[in-house]
């Protein structure tokens, strides 16, 4: 597994990719490997986020907890899957939000990858699992790698769009916001999936409010349309 970050990306974390820890996740995963375990997603695809969203160009960043641990599903974007591969149900109440703030129907495939070619950072706080088995790679430091992405883009004058769905993704960035003042927004609503959807995120409308910011800032607004 090699750390081939996007090469602004790799200026902005040159020194994070360095330190003693990430060669031991690259060691842990080829271990898991060599046992015969199925680790998604491919390895090519570890930093899939990275490389679609360079860091000069996030404006929202959308927290995920850790890949889809089923066959195909895995693509380096959170809450996305490949072209051919069924909506998982998050995914659904998602494009129920979608439809429910800006009027757009759901798509027919799940794939997110047009939202972050426009700027939409989908970063799962853990980059690797084991096939059926969540959290399974939780633990082990993807998260300190993942903590520093965003510090970084903590940082930046150039205000940006957190939206944190969910208590995993509220909990990493709350220790790393405090007593840091920004001009950044901040979204919060329960995780999409069914067994939290209907206890405040549906009727967030964070669609259209992260449009709303961006507008504010003077920055082109996303096209949330797939299809």
């Amino acid at each position: 597994m090699g750390m081939k970050l996007e090469s602004s990306w790799h200026r902005e974390l040159e020194a994070e990719i360095e330190q003693p820890y990430i060669a031991g996740l690259k060691d842990f995963v080829a271990k898991q490997k060599l046992e015969g375990k199925v680790v998604y997603p491919p390895e090519s695809l570890i930093f899939n986020a990275f490389l679609h969203t360079p860091f000069d160009k996030v404006k929202v960043v959308i927290i995920g907890q850790d890949p889809y641990h089923g066959p195909g599903q895995a693509h380096g974007l959170c809450f996305s899957v490949p072209c051919g591969i069924p909506v998982p149900p998050s995914l659904k109440n998602i494009y129920l939000e979608l439809e429910q703030d800006l009027g757009i129907p759901p798509p027919k495939d799940g794939c997110l990858s047009s939202w972050a070619k426009q700027g939409v950072l989908l970063l799962n706080a853990t980059l690797t699992v084991r096939a059926g088995e969540p959290k399974s790679h939780y633990g082990l430091g993807w998260e300190r790698f993942t903590d520093a992405v965003v510090r970084r883009l903590i940082k930046r004058e150039d205000p940006i769009v957190f939206v944190l769905w969910g208590k995993s993704a509220q909990e990493k960035l709350e220790h790393i916001l405090q007593d840091q003042k920004t001009a950044h927004a901040v979204l919060t609503a329960p995780h999409p999936s069914p067994f939290s959807a209907y206890s405040g995120f549906f009727g967030c409308r964070h669609f259209s409010k992260i449009n709303a910011f961006l507008e504010k800032w003077g920055k082109t607004p996303i096209d949330w349309r797939l299809s």
